[in-house]
């Protein structure tokens, strides 16, 4: 059974490495797709494609607010660069100077260092496959950590929502049991108000029936009811097998308010009445329950 979760989450995973340390935070809320924010550094920004890539495998839905931060405790990333045969080229150059002018050659070592682009500083080369493995595995760890938070959430609504629906049976086969019972109080009703009206007069039996069939026809809620059992068993069935349910179990609330609604037109009976209210608020909660199901 694959577990519900829902769109409110949060994780963290924080990975070091020697002097470098990498830390990624997760958190979310409800959002009718998916929408995923990330705040990078720049050193890490030409790997921001391949995170959502990462980060869609673990989400469906959700606005979805990433942080990452990335330090690195060494002094310097940067190395000195001798160009030996640059400087060979001076020397060269201050040797024939030397000759042409008969001047003494009093070049040193700390003089030659300091000509143009005989030393260098340089960035060293980034091991950009080695730098991807180290932070792909604080996204692991903090999409994992996010998605337990959210199936445990995920768990605490399915078993709201599974108390809601029960009660929401309980009221289906109350107006099941007591709808028939109306159309007979109408029509011992109506025969005890034509008796009075008639008094001694035999009563059309025929005319009476015909006036409770109307009735009848006017207040039945029978496919109302099969079709609101059937939303109802369907959810229980979804929330049973998991998964990504969010949009078909609102689909569903939808097609169970509209037979509530239904129902709460249909009938003039005061307790059909109540529990056909009781209903509809009933859905209304869960309507909103499951906004946060992914």
């Amino acid at each position: 059974m694959t577990k519900i979760r829902s769109m409110t989450g949060f994780g963290r995973c924080e990975v070091t490495d020697g002097t470098r340390k990498i830390s990624v935070e997760m958190k979310s809320v409800n959002h009718r797709y998916l929408d995923i924010s990330i705040k990078i550094p720049k050193k890490l920004s030409f790997f921001e494609t391949a995170i959502r890539g990462e980060l869609k495998e673990y989400i469906q839905r959700g606005k979805v607010d990433v942080f990452i931060t990335y330090e690195d405790t060494a002094e310097s990333n940067l190395c000195v660069k001798y160009n030996r045969e640059l400087a060979a080229e001076y020397m060269k150059y201050l040797w024939q100077m030397s000759e042409d002018f008969s001047l003494d050659n009093d070049v040193r070592v700390s003089t030659l260092s300091r000509y143009p682009e005989v030393l260098t500083m340089e960035e060293q080369t980034v091991d950009e496959e080695a730098l991807w493995q180290f932070l792909a595995k604080a996204v692991h760890g903090a999409a994992e950590s996010f998605v337990e938070t959210r199936e445990k959430e995920g768990d605490n609504i399915r078993d709201d929502l599974l108390a809601k629906l029960s009660g929401m049976l309980a009221s289906v086969e109350f107006i099941e049991h007591r709808s028939p019972q109306i159309i007979q109080e109408y029509k011992q009703k109506l025969r005890d108000k034509v008796r009075e009206l008639l008094e001694d007069t035999q009563i059309d039996e025929a005319r009476l029936l015909t006036e409770v069939t109307i009735f009848a026809d006017k207040v039945c809620v029978d496919e109302e009811l099969v079709r609101l059992r059937s939303h109802i068993t369907t959810t229980r069935d979804c929330l049973t097998e998991g998964g990504g349910i969010g949009r078909k179990l609102d689909f569903l609330a939808q097609e169970m308010n509209r037979e509530a609604n239904t129902i709460l037109s249909k009938t003039s009976d005061l307790e059909i009445s109540n529990r056909a209210i009781e209903l509809k608020t009933e859905i209304e909660k869960i309507r909103e329950q499951i906004q946060n199901i992914e």
